[in-house]
């Protein structure tokens, strides 16, 4: 199989990125819709990413994201599970 060689050109403000630590998603028949965002001690949340997909790329989303995180953890052990609130 020959590997695609892919230049992935990034701007500046897209480079630094955006914490987030909550995440929605939503979906129609033909798209998913990923909403990331900042979870407010005060209260509240506010979305700073929007990200809209077909069905297919989110399953590909999937799959890539389920692959990096068994290597993330076999590098850097288990990643815990969060805790719910009322459980805590």
């Amino acid at each position: 199989m020959n590997e695609l060689k892919l230049d992935i050109q990034i701007d500046k403000d897209t480079a630094i990125g955006r914490y987030t630590n909550l995440a929605l998603i939503a979906h129609t028949k033909n798209e998913f819709i990923l909403d990331f965002a900042l979870l407010q001690p005060q209260g509240g949340a506010l979305v700073v990413s929007r990200i809209i997909t077909s069905p297919q790329h989110a399953k590909a989303l999937l799959r890539s994201l389920a692959e990096n995180v068994a290597r993330y953890e076999e590098t850097f052990g288990p990643i815990p599970e969060p805790v719910a609130e009322n459980q805590a």
